[in-house]
């Protein structure tokens, strides 16, 4: 069995006396990709911020390789929503990715030339180096959602997690995006993902966790990615079109 790189016990948190999350309890192994799906309104990115101390929790523990947060944090990489990124602020896309680089260069300290280049090939890998010197709010959705992947690459951690970066971006991006997070995991990375298209889970994802306030279902996606617990996860609002691939609609929209 692989390493457990996150173990979460009893994790409960809310919004403005509101439970979003209750009694959540889930183990990811190393080395693995694992797509968040839910309704919305399940606690999708509220589970990744309060993991990331980023909202507080009412209760529960939370060990990343076996330690707290605090001491495990500088092996962890975070890929917001492009929605809650201020993207008026005046900086160039690779300053956007040199500040991934912040935890070890420190943040009283000026990048050297080497960690330039380093934001640079990150950059490259995404296919963003002819924007270098682009300010972030000239650049699209798509691009901007690959300057900040670009920033969490050149982290190099051992654990991501992604609030949903295939969210309004082109297909060309989003094939991009999967082909790093796929990268990232045959390198021996974990890496999790909040994810809104059930279309794709099964391309996408090896593991998939199925959310709604509370662990409705965990595992291997040929095992548990099935109607049942999708209906389960999703009130039964949903159509089942039987195909060589399943293909799923969200009938309460």
């Amino acid at each position: 069995m692989n390493n457990i790189v996150l173990d979460v016990k009893d994790l409960a948190a809310s919004y403005q006396k509101n439970t979003v999350l209750d009694n959540v309890h889930f183990k990811v192994e190393q080395g693995t990709l694992t797509g968040i799906v839910g309704p919305n309104g399940a606690g999708k990115s509220t589970l990744i911020k309060s993991l990331l101390q980023l909202h507080p929790s009412l209760k529960g523990d939370v060990k990343f390789f076996g330690e707290g947060f605090q001491k495990a944090k500088k092996r962890i990489g975070y890929v917001p929503q492009r929605g809650s990124v201020d993207w008026d602020f005046p900086t160039d896309a690779l300053d956007v990715v040199t500040m991934g680089l912040y935890g070890k260069i420190g943040w009283l300290k000026r990048p050297s030339r080497h960690h330039k280049k380093s934001a640079y090939e990150a950059l490259a890998k995404m296919g963003m180096a002819d924007y270098a010197n682009r300010q972030i709010s000239q650049l699209s959705g798509g691009q901007q959602q690959r300057v900040f992947l670009a920033r969490a690459l050149v982290q190099d951690a051992d654990l991501y997690f992604m609030d949903e970066p295939l969210a309004g971006v082109d297909a060309a991006t989003e094939k991009a995006i999967m082909a790093t997070l796929k990268e990232l995991k045959s390198k021996g990375k974990t890496v999790l993902v909040v994810h809104h298209d059930l279309q794709t889970v099964s391309k996408y994802y090896d593991h998939v966790l199925f959310l709604n306030k509370t662990v409705m279902e965990h595992g291997k996606t040929e095992d548990i990615f099935t109607p049942e617990n999708i209906s389960k996860t999703y009130g039964g609002n949903m159509i089942f079109i039987e195909e060589e691939n399943m293909h799923v609609v969200d009938s309460s929209q």
